[in-house]
């Protein structure tokens, strides 16, 4: 079992930065890999970007490449993700999530446990 808090999200002005965190209780963090996902306003809930168990393998959805950037301190047992050249269109509500294996996942059916989500609003 894992459950999963995300911290961090706000409203900021289009342009500026917000580093989102995920932290991490329950079973061995280091031995499953996490992802972000993000829901807008009256849309399906998307893939943001995912990292494996060990940090060294990471995906991004191309709407978020080059300005969002996934890491995690295992020690700390946490997730984090930069964003940064914030978009309106990137205002929602951001999830992470865990799956009980080491690699990494774009696919959300892949990952079993969510956190309750971390509004981020981007103002234009």
């Amino acid at each position: 079992q894992v459950q999963l808090v995300e911290s961090g999200g706000g409203l900021v002005q289009a342009g500026g930065s917000l580093r989102l965190s995920c932290a991490a209780s329950g079973r061995t963090f280091s031995n499953v890999a996490m992802g972000w996902f993000r829901q807008a306003p009256g849309k399906e809930r998307e893939f943001v970007a995912a990292i494996s168990w060990s940090g060294e393998s990471t995906l991004y959805a191309d709407s978020v490449k080059g300005r969002f950037t996934i890491s995690r301190d295992n020690a700390k047992h946490t997730m984090y993700l930069q964003m940064n050249s914030l978009k309106p269109e990137d205002t929602a509500v951001y999830y992470c999530a865990a799956r009980e294996t080491m690699s990494a996942r774009i696919s959300q059916i892949a990952y079993k446990y969510w956190g309750q989500g971390t509004q981020v609003s981007v103002s234009s």
